[in-house]
């Protein structure tokens, strides 16, 4: 047999308990819209069950011999019905507020209850004494509960005082006491039910938040590296392109061999550029019913493709002079992509400001605990644009370099041309070798 969770069953738990539920979450939103509903049912319900039953048998015969059930009435003060009702009102009124202003009712009832009690008159509707507590000890400020208990304590050992003559002190401040108490008791059992529960739903909502800043974090974080792969790519591939571009142009007519080569140049690197495009937009392709689609992968470009990319430099008219020093094939093929994506973003830049003729000098190398990457060519000094703290470039540069703990400084050059210069941590916390 199968259990199934519908609207009628909440979480599995029956439909009684869901009609429940559903009555508590009705009642709690009316009375959130409407709370002077429920403390007027409340003094009405008090009086009702209460007051009534005093005022229609206040004046009856009853058993006056001392032996009926009126034994305990008819032993106090006879009050007349007019002082009678208003003393159910001193008591039964204060109810009204007994939410908003739970101190200033529980002191109203106390001071009727305390008059009622040194005329030597017993109502039913002294009841309304011990809800006032509950109320205070569940919506009042615990500090002023101590003082409540005090009048509390005080006004139990008045009635048994007063009804010393029917029953004896020590039993009659057992049952007064014990009801306190259990109203007290009740009262700060539910106000902590209500904290806890309240606790509860502040955390489920801060835990609900958190999950969506988290979610927010991953979606940039991974638009933020789509955007610096797309720009890598992109940028440097474009300007191999219109390097090649300018250049076939001019030698269309002098050299029309070398503008076919330039095409064929300029094809094979669109080629490049878009395969590598395909590679990265692929993870972010969705089919049409909805699930991820498997991107078509291939190898990350390293260390072993940068004298690949230093020939398709080459043919856009750049003098590169490229070396390593150390085990830098042992690095981790993340350091290896991070160290081929600044490489490839400072040859752009210098083809792109520098210009063809331009020669390079770089360098790769392992040192101690250090991988230090130097790109320095002779071209001009000022770079404009790409450098800019609002860019790509050295931004995505320097977002590459800090995940492994390194640094990448940019700038003109003391014997002129520019300067590119990062340093990377191969330490186990900023990357393994």
């Amino acid at each position: 047999m199968t259990t199934t969770t519908s609207d009628g069953d909440i979480g599995g738990t029956g439909p009684l308990a869901a009609r429940l539920v559903r009555a508590g979450q009705r009642l709690r939103q009316a009375d959130r819209a409407h709370p002077w509903v429920l403390d007027t049912a409340v003094a009405a319900l008090v009086f009702l069950m209460f007051c009534l039953p005093d005022l229609l048998h206040h004046g009856g015969s009853g058993d006056r011999d001392g032996d009926g059930p009126d034994k305990f009435r008819f032993a106090f003060t006879q009050l007349p019905p007019a002082a009678v009702l208003a003393l159910q009102a001193g008591l039964v009124l204060p109810l009204l507020w007994r939410r908003r202003r739970p101190m200033a009712a529980f002191v109203a009832v106390a001071v009727v209850f305390v008059l009622q009690w040194s005329l030597g008159a017993a109502l039913r509707a002294d009841v309304a004494l011990f809800i006032a507590l509950y109320s205070l000890a569940l919506h009042g400020q615990l500090r002023r509960l101590p003082w409540a208990c005090a009048v509390m304590a005080a006004g139990m050992v008045l009635v048994a005082v007063r009804v010393s003559g029917v029953v004896s002190v020590w039993d009659a401040l057992f049952f007064l006491l014990s009801t306190a108490i259990a109203a007290l008791a009740v009262g700060l059992m539910v106000r902590t039910r209500r904290a806890q529960l309240a606790g509860l739903r502040e955390r489920a909502a801060r835990l609900e938040t958190e999950r969506d800043q988290r979610i927010r974090l991953a979606t940039a974080t991974e638009r933020a590296r789509v955007a610096r792969e797309m720009h890598d790519i992109v940028g440097h591939n474009l300007s191999v392109i219109i390097t090649l571009a300018d250049a076939g142009a001019y030698a269309t007519d002098a050299a029309p061999e070398r503008g076919k080569e330039a095409l064929q140049l300029i094809g094979d690197t669109g080629r490049t550029a878009l395969g590598e495009l395909r590679r990265v937009l692929g993870v972010l392709r969705v089919a049409s019913d909805g699930t991820r689609q498997a991107p078509e992968l291939s190898p990350q470009p390293g260390l072993a493709d940068i004298e690949t990319l230093c020939d398709g430099v080459r043919t856009a008219g750049l003098d590169i002079v490229y070396r390593t020093v150390g085990e830098v094939d042992a690095l981790d093929r993340g350091m290896q992509l991070t160290v081929y994506r600044i490489v490839q973003e400072a040859l752009t830049n210098t083809l792109k400001h520098a210009g063809a003729g331009t020669s390079v000098n770089l360098s790769v190398l392992v040192e101690d605990e250090r991988l230090v990457v130097r790109i320095r060519d002779n071209g001009t000094a000022g770079h404009p644009g790409p450098w800019n703290e609002e860019g790509h470039g050295l931004v995505g540069m320097r977002e590459r370099a800090a995940l492994y703990g390194g640094t990448v400084s940019a700038g003109p050059a003391a014997d002129g041309g520019w300067a590119v210069e990062a340093a990377l941590d191969l330490t186990p916390e900023g990357g393994t070798r």
